[in-house]
């Protein structure tokens, strides 16, 4: 993706900073999330799907309970965080009801993207609601987070929520033009960059930490998320979130911002992930319909196709599948444990239930989490 050639994105990620969402601390900037609302219902009219990782219930938080200064103890964090996301959620909901569109919470802490069965359980989520025409709008889960497992700032969760959806885009709305060649604030004669790799060894020396006091992220956090959305191909765009449609300019390829190239594609990336970066746990012996249909046709792995079953793996763990003569056709992440996929190999997914006491995925393995070899 170069050029800032948007022309067939399909999904974005867009993130709001705190000190934009309220008004650098006063409280909910209502109007202005009302108009941020309005264009992603935009692009979701063209089809585009949309995530919104939203910063500021701890800001709002603050704003509520008349706190001037950030609080320092996590507990305290947790506490404003708990009080403004009531506010958050509320604003978020009846905006994107005016346009006739349902607004989803998840929140999510690292270890829910860090653990693989809940990955895959977050990921499942988040297309399904997507699926249905629902905009996820998600945040940290500040109020039950541990110093360990926070992501420390929303720039980074936005960043692999982009992965999490293989987002083709991550758009970053603050309160800054973009990223400088020096902080503008102490070098008069900085310059905004329109465009760099994400690789370029000039980002580490140009990019500064926050000093609105409100979030816990600057420029230096959305360098380092634009580097961790790249790990998908996700391009990633940081802009003013004031500018009249931003978020609409973006997509129509406006020389808004920095653009961050990312350095692989999308397609590759996963591949390269799926392929080379996970170890195989297990395999599925397919028939050749189920060879015919994934190499010819693109399509899901049915647990009808499948003729064996070895190995010991977990749901959301690395499998290898193979024809019945053992050549490797495809790998991807498997959507039931080793124990429930021998129960159900050969089966219709309408017997899951009836099989297992339960049904999840009706497919063994989504084509999205497969890669043919």
């Amino acid at each position: 993706m170069s050029g800032r050639d948007f022309a067939n994105v399909k999904r974005v990620v867009v993130k709001i900073g705190s000190s934009l969402l309220t008004k650098g601390g006063q409280g909910l900037d209502k109007a202005a999330i009302a108009d941020w609302v309005r264009q992603m219902a935009g692009l979701r009219r063209q089809s585009i799907d949309v995530v919104l990782v939203s910063s500021g219930s701890v800001a709002e938080g603050m704003s509520r309970l008349g706190l001037k200064v950030r609080p320092k103890t996590l507990h305290e964090l947790q506490a404003a965080a708990a009080v403004g996301q009531m506010g958050l959620v509320r604003v978020f909901d009846d905006s994107f009801q005016r346009h006739g569109l349902h607004a989803a919470q998840v929140l999510l802490t690292h270890d829910d993207l860090s653990d693989r069965q809940r990955y895959l359980n977050a990921r499942s989520t988040l297309l399904t609601l997507l699926g249905v025409g629902v905009v996820p709008v998600i945040n940290e889960n500040d109020t039950v987070a541990t110093e360990e497992i926070r992501f420390g700032d929303n720039d980074t969760l936005a960043a692999l929520v982009a992965n999490l959806v293989e987002a083709e885009l991550l758009v970053i709305l603050t309160d800054q033009q973009g990223l400088f060649t020096g902080d503008p604030g102490l070098y008069p004669d900085a310059t905004l960059i329109s465009e760099i790799s994400v690789n370029d060894g000039r980002l580490d020396k140009m990019a500064g930490d926050s000093r609105s006091g409100l979030g816990r992220g600057g420029m230096s956090t959305k360098v380092r998320a634009a580097r961790l959305a790249s790990r998908s191909g996700a391009a990633t765009v940081v802009a003013a979130g004031a500018v009249v449609d931003v978020i609409v300019a973006v997509i129509a390829g406006a020389n808004l911002g920095t653009y961050f190239l990312p350095d692989i594609e999308p397609l590759v990336a996963r591949k390269r992930w799926l392929a080379g970066q996970l170890q195989v746990k297990g395999q599925l012996v397919l028939d050749a319909g189920a060879v015919r249909v994934l190499k010819t046709e693109g399509k899901s792995l049915l647990a009808v196709g499948v003729k064996g079953v070895s190995g010991r793996f977990a749901r959301g763990e690395l499998v290898s599948c193979v024809d019945e003569e053992g050549f490797e056709v495809a790998r991807g992440l498997i959507n039931y444990g080793y124990a429930d996929a021998l129960l159900i190999a050969g089966k219709s997914s309408l017997e899951f239930e009836k099989i297992l006491g339960y049904a999840d995925d009706s497919e063994l393995m989504h084509r999205d989490n497969m890669v043919l070899i």
